[in-house]
């Protein structure tokens, strides 16, 4: 029975039938994939489950935490009021939460302890970012901090931490970044210590951290200066970038954790987001940088990461947060709290510390699979072997086969694959062919979609059109890169397909061998595509009746696997590199970045396309380099007339409204940190609308003046080094006649001094205090140029003369802070030549729009500090009716100058 149908399959069906034929694997395939990517439980309400009786996290109850953090008290920017809410909101939950849990241990006797702390204090740390060296200081900061214990002195010596931040960023209310986080970990506070009988054997500190946007700093702070820091053995890190789809596992930092996170109902990890990650490619970060650096632990860093439009944003709101996200977080959460508190081994074995990881892992159809990297490596070198061992069994003949040999041949008649020798051995030659058809063919599918967005981006001005849905960019060069792949097999057309079959299985082993053994745990995705491969490769004998001829059921078979890691790969990565291009930076060619993950991504999850290809002739190729011809400029029209950004998916505007008490001059900063066409037209909009008009300024126009960008453009000092990515321009601006500045006045002034000042010039050095003065400012930000010898700031500072940047952040009201310094003096030696020249810049706290929208109805508020935001109101407004509510924009009213000390 399987003999006739192979003997059919192989004289009667064509290319279309075959497709029909395989249309199960191809289109099952993805759609299994895609499922697995977005399935979520369904949310939960009751806190208890009315089965069992016990306690069980509740998505309803998280997202109450949520929209209380970021609606009810709103944008908790580090030194806002609004932060200062979030503070004492949530230091009285864990008051309350101490308290039920000594009510029950009263009453129940239970092996258990709760404690709480409120954690403030100062510090300050070096943060390089994005290739630039930047330093923080911070003044009285502060944690939130709940230990819970089973009492013992033993209990407490090896702790498990899981994290938090309940702050917020500057345009952002943060409902999912990262207030989901801080109501996912009270929630399993909850569920523990409610559990009848639940006792940790070892403790489990939960750090509800207040300064992550700001550089980590309360991570830091927590790290450095809090006394159970010591006792944290791991860490569990919760973030969003996103709102939608399942938290992912995208940093583990060794077997032991990687073990715990298998144990988590619905695992969803791959060691390839470790990798991607770890590459610093994603202009991110998260508190477990802190952790690691300061306290040498290794850990899990979760996140949502679905739909990060809104990372950022002022959509990040809890109705946008998609159903189940909370409670697949929660339940994934619990489970390694739960396991890592109870077992009596893994977290007293990490007392080592910190190493670099050396496990693959990866959620694969509803499993989670960890094996070491010599493991894989032993895994690897078989699979090469082996595929070698059968491409030599295959290919071992000495007389050439190959089609092309005739006049038929040369029609592509005779078999559908064009073969008209009748040998029944292939030769060493026929392979190598193959394997320049497969190499020629990856190479083409590249190319094939950079041409389109060359074509788009350069040639139609239309960059970015893929923007506003993470997968249309499949159906602009998914078709290209398939012509492009079709191309190039015309340079080598006919070539045996079973050739290039072997081939394609050759050096996709060979690859996940090399890559393996560079260290890299993402040859696994290589490895699983290859071993499908060889496999049916392996047993195509068994349908086809022939070594030389490949069945449809090989097909389907070697195909299956490939198409559903392939599609698992290709949907997380769009999902995050679609949105991050919006904020890479418009010198980023982000259309041939996404062209070219579209490209190889594809090419992985459907390596049989070549070999398929060949079965059916030169003719059919051609026929089907005119189809995908056709395929490929159908989509490039549409997308060519298509605008990249709607209310959803949103360009980002960055608006400071700044004035320079130096020079008494008021500016309106504008930038973005995409590529996408109509930014500057946009600036010439709003500078003829809201910048000096006609009767001010003596250019009708009130054209913006573009910036050069760069670490000495203090205008745009809040947001260095992510300030080095952005498109500037300024626009002048005319305050009104009766404007007082209140940012000059004795008393309120931002100033910068120098005290405990000294001179050495028999050494070249000079010593002093640098005094920063803010009142109503925060996020300071101080630029100077020096060789610093010697600061509070570390250790090591550039042993050159060169540009320092330092950033501030400090709790609601406090105004000043410092660093000690000591410089060397100029070659000249003189005490006058010993100045500092010092930019400065800070936010005004009460001038962040749409975060300080309330105070416009505050009939006590400065009208010269109103005016910002009555300017930002209208320009708000003016913007969402210009563009249709395309556009987020970030205003921020700012105080700048220089001072020299």
């Amino acid at each position: 029975m399987t003999s006739t149908v192979t003997r059919q399959t192989r004289s009667g069906w064509g290319p279309l039938s075959s497709l029909l034929l395989l249309a199960p694997v191809l289109l099952g395939a993805p759609w299994i994939a895609h499922r697995q990517h977005s399935s979520l439980p369904e949310p939960i309400v009751d806190l208890i489950n009315p089965v069992t009786k016990l306690p069980q996290i509740s998505e309803a109850r998280i997202l109450g935490v949520s929209k209380h953090l970021s609606e009810d008290i709103g944008f908790r920017t580090p030194g806002t009021y609004e932060h200062a809410l979030g503070d004492k909101w949530m230091y009285e939950q864990v008051v309350d939460f101490k308290k039920k849990c000594d009510e029950m241990i009263a009453e129940s006797g239970r092996k258990l302890e709760c404690e709480i702390w409120r954690q403030e204090g100062s510090g300050s740390h070096r943060f390089d970012m994005m290739g630039s060296r930047l330093y923080k200081n911070y003044v009285d900061l502060s944690n939130i901090v709940v230990r819970v214990s089973d009492g013992t002195a033993e209990g407490k010596e090896h702790a498990v931490l899981v994290n938090s931040h309940l702050d917020s960023t500057l345009p952002t209310p943060g409902a999912a970044d990262d207030a989901l986080a801080v109501g996912i970990m009270l929630e399993c506070m909850r569920v523990l210590v409610e559990t009848p009988g639940w006792s940790p054997r070892h403790a489990i500190v939960f750090l509800f951290n207040n300064a992550e946007e700001s550089l980590q700093d309360g991570s830091h702070l927590f790290s450095t200066q809090h006394p159970v820091a010591p006792t944290i053995r791991a860490v569990v890190n919760l973030e969003a970038a996103g709102t939608t789809g399942r938290e992912l596992l995208f940093q583990a930092t060794s077997e032991q954790m990687i073990e715990a996170y298998s144990r988590v109902p619905r695992p969803f990890g791959t060691i390839i987001a470790n990798d991607v990650f770890s590459s610093g490619i994603i202009m991110s970060d998260t508190d477990f940088r802190q952790f690691q650096q300061y306290l040498n632990v290794t850990g899990l860093d979760m996140a949502v990461v679905g739909n990060s439009y809104l990372y950022h944003m002022r959509k990040d709101l809890v109705e946008n947060i998609q159903p189940g996200v909370a409670q697949h977080m929660g339940e994934n959460t619990l489970a390694i709290l739960q396991y890592l508190s109870s077992d009596p081994e893994v977290l007293p074995s990490l007392t080592g510390g910190y190493t670099k990881p050396t496990t693959v892992y990866y959620s694969l159809l509803g499993f989670f699979f960890l094996y070491s990297f010599s493991t894989a490596l032993k895994l690897h070198a078989a699979l090469f072997v082996a595929s070698v061992a059968l491409a030599t069994t295959l290919f071992s003949g000495s007389q050439p086969n190959i089609g092309g040999a005739g006049k038929d041949a040369k029609k592509g008649k005779g078999k559908p694959n064009g073969i008209v020798s009748t040998s029944s051995e292939l030769t060493a030659k026929e392979l190598v062919r193959g394997a320049v058809a497969a190499i020629l063919g990856f190479m083409g599918c590249l190319v094939g979609a950079n041409v389109v967005a060359v074509i788009m981006a350069k040639v139609l001005g239309k960059g970015m059109s893929w923007f506003s849905n993470e997968y249309s960019a499949l159906l602009l060069y998914g078709p290209p890169a398939v012509l492009g792949a079709l191309i190039s097999q015309l340079l080598v057309s006919p070539v045996q397909e079973l050739a290039v079959y072997t081939s394609i299985t050759l050096i996709q082993s060979f690859l996940a061998l090399v890559v393996q053994l560079l260290g890299i745990g993402s040859a696994s995705l290589l490895f699983l595509s290859s071993a499908s491969l060889f496999i049916a490769l392996l047993i195509n004998p068994g349908f086809s009746g022939s070594k030389i001829e490949i069945s449809l059921v090989t097909y389907a078979l070697g195909q299956s696997l490939p198409l559903i890691t392939g599609t698992m790969a290709m949907l997380p990565v769009l999902e995050v590199f679609v949105p991050l291009t919006g904020r890479m930076g418009a010198d980023v060619p982000a259309d041939n970045l996404i062209s070219t993950i579209v490209a190889a991504i594809s090419a992985l999850a459907v390596p049989l396309f070549l070999p398929f290809v060949h079965r059916f002739g030169r003719s059919t190729l051609v026929k089907a380099v005119i189809l995908f011809g056709i395929a490929s400029v159908v989509p490039l029209a549409i997308f060519a007339v298509r605008e990249p950004f709607d209310e959803m998916h949103q360009k980002r505007l960055f608006v400071l409204r700044t004035e320079n008490i130096t020079t008494g001059e008021h500016h309106l900063h504008l930038s973005t940190s995409d590529g996408a066409p109509g930014f500057q037209a946009l600036v010439h909009e709003i500078a003829k609308e809201f910048g000096s008009g006609p009767e001010e300024s003596e250019n009708p126009e009130a054209l913006p003046e573009p910036i050069v960008m760069d670490r000495y453009n203090s205008d745009w000092d809040p947001m260095f080094p992510f300030s080095l990515f952005l498109t500037p321009y300024k626009v002048p601006l005319t305050m009104d006649i009766g404007y007082t500045s209140p940012w000059t006045a004795p008393g309120t002034k931002f100033s910068i001094t120098a005290e405990e000042d000294l001179v050495d010039l028999s050494t070249g050095t000079r010593s002093l205090k640098l005094r920063v003065y803010h009142p109503g400012l925060i996020w300071t930000v101080i630029a100077f140029d020096a060789h610093v010898l010697k600061w509070n700031l570390d250790d090591n500072p550039p042993n050159e003369y060169t540009r320092h940047h330092v950033k501030e952040a400090s709790f609601y009201g406090k105004d000043t802070w410092s660093i000690d310094l000591v410089v060397k003096i100029p070659n000249s030696g003189r005490a006058e030549d010993a100045g500092i020249l010092v930019n400065f810049i800070g936010l005004q706290e009460q001038g962040m729009w749409p975060g300080k929208r309330a105070l416009l109805e505050d009939k006590g508020l400065d009208k010269n500090i109103g005016s910002t935001l009555l300017m930002f109101r209208d320009l708000d407004r003016w913007i969402e009716e210009r563009t249709e509510g395309g556009i987020d924009a970030m205003l921020l009213g700012c105080v700048a100058g220089v001072e020299r000390v």
